[in-house]
């Protein structure tokens, strides 16, 4: 007994015990990056030059399989599951539909790390409409993890400059957006929480809160996905811009400080860090509390 014991501390000590990550690898194909979690493949980022903006679709969830998230539709086209945009930016549309509008452009998207316990991808945008300058120029960081075989997880870090002096004006239409799939949605029966324990469009519209999670069950169990806000971005905690067929969105244009609009000056960079969480189980027994309180003590600019 004695020495099974002594054998269980010394495999644990050289951290052998321990349950390693499950993989990650991205593959680039044309204008798609693929990513796969172990041998499940998790979601695409798309950055083709003919679409509105970079975005990614599917995100699967770990245990199913099954999307998480919903690929646009007849009534709401300019919801491309998950996403970054804005609309009313100095005249300019970079949200809805209508590429004349307004488009987010990458410049292109490379793979800085493809395999092992991360993907890392890199990519810088340019905002631009035809007879216009462009107001914008974005650098984004998009980290991909497993922390476990249940949890797969995305950080979408990006910097946004201002290349001239830019007006946003109240917009519902702006910045980190997740349109969830039908199966999640509270129309549907699926739950959408936030941070203080408030549920449906009603208790979280307009609420400021770190997070939201939308799970719901499914043939295969509960899964979900959870949106986390990173303590140092600006205007945090940001009010959710939510809506029972299954939108979620920090939407800090929709709330301006002046009740009117956002101005930017020429040279000005705005940071932000989000966390996307696609989960087995529910709020609790996916552990979205403490996922936040852990991000929340980490410092995205360094994260290597």
């Amino acid at each position: 007994m004695k020495k099974t014991v002594f054998i269980a501390l010394l495999l644990c000590s050289c951290g052998m015990a321990k349950a390693e990550r499950p993989a990650v690898l991205a593959v680039k194909t044309g204008s798609r990056i693929d990513i796969t979690v172990g041998n499940k493949f998790f979601t695409s980022y798309h950055f083709q030059e003919d679409e509105k903006y970079p975005y990614f679709f599917p995100l699967n969830a770990p245990v199913s399989g099954a999307g998480v998230t919903s690929m646009r539709n007849g009534i709401w086209p300019h919801h491309s599951s998950l996403f970054f945009g804005c609309d009313r930016v100095n005249g300019g549309n970079y949200w809805q539909e209508g590429l004349e509008r307004g488009r987010i452009v990458s410049l292109g998207a490379r793979i800085i790390e493809a395999k092992g316990e991360r993907a890392v991808i890199e990519d810088e945008c340019i905002w631009k409409r035809p007879d216009a300058e462009a107001p914008i120029l974005d650098r984004r960081r998009i980290t991909v993890t497993a922390p476990s075989e249940n949890v797969f997880q995305l950080d979408f870090d990006i910097e946004m400059e201002m290349l001239m002096d830019v007006t946003i004006e109240k917009t519902n239409h702006s910045l980190f957006s997740v349109r969830v799939d039908p199966d999640l949605s509270v129309e549907q029966g699926g739950t959408m929480v936030n941070t203080e324990g408030l549920t449906t469009e009603k208790g979280t519209f307009g609420a400021a809160s770190p997070w939201i999670d939308c799970y719901a069950t499914r043939k295969t169990g509960v899964e979900g996905i959870a949106v986390l806000q990173h303590p140092s971005n600006p205007w945090y905690p940001s009010p959710w811009f939510t809506r029972d067929y299954g939108f979620i969105s920090p939407t800090p244009m929709y709330w301006p400080a002046n009740e009117k609009d956002t101005r930017l000056k020429k040279g000005e960079k705005l940071v932000l860090h989000y966390r996307v969480l696609v989960h087995a189980g529910d709020t609790q027994q996916a552990g979205i509390a403490a996922a936040f309180e852990e991000y929340g003590k980490e410092n995205p600019a360094v994260r290597q």
